[in-house]
C-alpha cells in the first residue's frame, strides 16, 4: 500500500460509509504508513514480546533484548546464541522464551520464509506465521496490516475495533464476527484502512 493507494482508500471510505466518514476527515493528516516498520523477524519478535503487555512494558522488553543482539538486531542466529537467562534478565518469561526460540528455529529452517513472505497472499502469510508458536492468526493480521501494509486485512478478534465498532454503530452489544464482517462489507477492499480509523476513534475515549 503506497500514499497513492491509502489517499484512494480514505475517498473511497467517506464516499461510502457516512458513519465512518467524520472519523476519516478527523485524522485525515495522518495514515498507517506512518507507523515505523521493523524488519520481518523483529516485527515477531516484537509482537511475542508485547503479548499481556503495556505497550510501555513491552518497548522497554524489547529494547532490552536488543542490547543483547550484535549489533542491536534481532536474528534468529542471535537469539539462538543467546543464553535463557539473559532472555529472562531482559524481561521475557519462560513461554516467551520458548516462543522467540520457536519463531529463531522456524525463520532458521526456512519453515517461516521471513524474505519472501511479501510475494505471499494474505491467507498463506497468516498460515506460514501461525505455525511458530504463540503466534496466532491475530498476530499475523497485525503483521499483514502494519509490516506489509496490506490493504483488506479485518482483524475479527480485535478488542478495540469491536468496542469502536460498538461505539461508532450504536450497536447495544459487541459484534459478532459474523456482524462485524457485514458492516464492513462496504469498506473492501480497504479494511486495512478502516480498521486504523476504527482505532483512531478510541483515541482519548
Amino acid at each position: 500500500m503506497t500514499p497513492e493507494d491509502f489517499a484512494r482508500a480514505r475517498r473511497a471510505l467517506m464516499r461510502r460509509d457516512p458513519v465512518l466518514a467524520p472519523v476519516v476527515r478527523k485524522y485525515k493528516h495522518r495514515t498507517i504508513l506512518d507507523t515505523p516498520s521493523l524488519d520481518p523477524f523483529s516485527a515477531l519478535v516484537r509482537t511475542i514480546t508485547s503479548q499481556q503487555l503495556s505497550t510501555k512494558a513491552a518497548a522497554t522488553i524489547h529494547r532490552r533484548i536488543l542490547d543483547l543482539m550484535p549489533g542491536g538486531v534481532a536474528t534468529p542466529e542471535a537469539i539462538e546464541k543467546t543464553a535463557d537467562e539473559a532472555l529472562r534478565s531482559a524481561g521475557l518469561s519462560r513461554q516467551k522464551i520458548a516462543y522467540v526460540r520457536d519463531l529463531a528455529k522456524h525463520a532458521s529452517n526456512g519453515d517461516l520464509p521471513l524474505h519472501s513472505l511479501n510475494s505471499l497472499g494474505d491467507e498463506d502469510v497468516i498460515t506460514a506465521i501461525t505455525k511458530v508458536k504463540g503466534l496466532g492468526r491475530w498476530s499475523a493480521e497485525m503483521f499483514l496490516m502494519f509490516r506489509l501494509h496490506r490493504a483488506d486485512v479485518l482483524p475479527v478478534d480485535d478488542l478495540g475495533i469491536v468496542v469502536a465498532v460498538q461505539r461508532l454503530y450504536g450497536l447495544r452489544k459487541r459484534p459478532k464476527p459474523d456482524r462485524l464482517r457485514k458492516i464492513a462489507e462496504p469498506w473492501r477492499p480497504y479494511r486495512t484502512v478502516a480498521c486504523w480509523y476504527l482505532w483512531r476513534s478510541l483515541e482519548n475515549s
